[in-house]
């Protein structure tokens, strides 16, 4: 394993490309900053994201050229800037979530119905099964610093299909070293919007963001995943029952 965290190498061109994508998004979703800001503010501060994202592109984490995960970097980078200039023109990291949340389910519902259904079905093949138990057998020999590292959990005899649970998450990592813990369970919730979108059931009462020892994801082919907003943060108590008359953080 290598102790330092290494970073990607982007071209000119490449770090172009992911700042275009980056416009598009938000573009699609831009209408909580207009709702928080105004239209003229808002213009300015999508501007001032795709400087701080193009900034932050070369610290994005190398974690291996086929990880899929690398896709979470990204989605982190891109919240992170956005949280960056949120705070800086007064606002708070709930609006950076709410950017990230319908960043998220704008992207979504761009993809037929039918194609995330099957891509929904897909992640239950045996196929794609084999390949996570793979994935995280690698992911146990550290590679690469600043990675995910997690097991999969099987799910007979248990009311979910199968599950994965995290002990290190790149995303955590990430956005510590930046200084931007706050930021990290508003991302977490782009988990919900995706398994609702894709017709998953997932259930899941840890995440490694709330300070717990893991995250564990249990997921159920064909259920229903709702996912609200504000998030309701079930995962903020580590899986104990919350206190009677305990107010949300």
């Amino acid at each position: 394993m290598g102790s330092e965290v290494q970073v990607r190498r982007v071209s000119r061109r490449k770090a172009d490309r992911m700042v275009r994508s980056f416009e598009r998004a938000l573009k699609r979703s831009g209408g909580s900053l207009v709702e928080r800001f105004g239209e003229e503010t808002a213009a300015t501060m999508r501007q001032e994201m795709l400087g701080e994202y193009r900034r932050l592109i070369p610290e994005i984490p190398d974690i291996g050229r086929w990880n899929t995960l690398s896709q979470a970097l990204d989605l982190a980078a891109r919240a992170l800037a956005g949280f960056r200039v949120i705070l800086a023109h007064g606002g708070a990291v709930e609006d950076a979530g709410k950017v990230v949340h319908r960043m998220a389910r704008t992207t979504f519902e761009r993809i037929p119905g039918v194609a995330r259904s099957a891509i929904g079905w897909y992640r239950f093949s045996r196929l794609r099964l084999r390949m996570l138990e793979r994935a995280a057998r690698r992911s146990r020999e550290r590679r690469y610093a600043g990675d995910w590292v997690f097991e999969v959990v099987d799910g007979d005899g248990e009311p979910f299909d199968f599950g994965v649970d995290y002990t290190e998450c790149g995303v955590v990592e990430f956005l510590h070293a930046r200084g931007a813990d706050e930021l990290t369970p508003w991302l977490c919730d782009i988990d919900y919007v995706m398994a609702e979108a894709m017709g998953i059931g997932l259930r899941r009462t840890k995440t490694l963001a709330w300070g717990c020892d893991r995250c564990d994801f249990r997921m159920t082919k064909g259920a229903t995943t709702t996912a609200s907003w504000p998030p309701l943060f079930a995962e903020r108590t580590c899986g104990e029952p919350a206190a009677p008359g305990a107010a949300p953080d």
